[in-house]
């Protein structure tokens, strides 16, 4: 059986929290190649290990992996502002 690729933000939020991949590496204990490689999505991660992407970023799964190509994080918060019914949207 073919594996599905697995999309993420990891490069979008390591920028915004300005931390180099080596420093994220570090934080969540791999190798900073591998870093780059989730990055590329040229590697799915193991479950344990995107929690620990998760848990480093204190954000829900389901906001930085996915099987499908991931919208614009700006897009993402619009359509939860909306949904929520919020003035901000």
């Amino acid at each position: 059986m073919k594996l599905r690729k697995i999309y993420n933000r990891i490069g979008a939020l390591r920028h915004e929290k300005r931390i180099s991949r080596r420093t994220l590496a570090q934080e969540i204990g791999v190798n900073f190649q591998t870093v780059g490689y989730l990055e590329r999505q040229e590697y799915n991660p193991s479950l344990d290990l995107a929690f620990r992407v998760c848990e480093y970023f204190e954000l829900p799964v389901e906001f930085i992996f996915s099987i499908k190509p991931l919208k614009p994080m700006s897009q993402e918060i619009f359509r939860m502002l909306k949904k929520r019914g919020g003035r901000d949207a």
